[in-house]
C-alpha cells in the first residue's frame, strides 16, 4: 500500500492566492464558447425555417425531416434558455454574497 504524501503549499499553484483572476485567454475562451453555442442554436432555427418553407412550397415531400429539424431547433433553444437561467441565477447568488 502506498503512503499518502502531504502537499507543500508551494506545490499547489493558484490555491494559495484566492484573489487570482482568470486570464484574458480564459475569458475569451468562455466568450467564444458562448458565442459559438448561440450561433449553433441560431443555425438550427434557420434550418428549421428553411425546411418549413420548402415543405410549404412543395419542394420537399419528407415531413419527417422537417419535424426532426423543428424539434432539434426547439430542444436546443430550450437548453440555451435553461443555461441562461442558470447563469443569471449564479450571478444573482454572487451579487447577494456579503463582502
Amino acid at each position: 500500500m502506498k503512503a499518502i504524501e502531504l502537499l507543500n503549499p508551494n506545490q499547489v499553484q493558484g490555491l494559495s492566492n484566492p484573489t487570482v483572476k482568470p486570464s484574458s485567454r480564459e475569458t475569451e475562451s468562455f466568450e467564444r464558447v458562448l458565442s459559438e453555442s448561440i450561433n449553433k442554436v441560431n443555425g438550427l432555427q434557420l434550418e428549421a425555417d428553411r425546411q418549413i418553407e420548402a415543405l410549404s412550397k412543395g419542394d420537399q415531400k419528407d415531413i419527417h425531416q422537417t419535424m426532426i429539424s423543428m424539434e432539434k431547433a426547439a430542444i436546443s433553444f430550450e437548453l440555451m434558455m435553461q443555461i441562461r437561467n442558470k447563469i443569471i441565477s449564479a450571478y444573482d447568488e454572487i451579487r447577494r454574497m456579503p463582502i
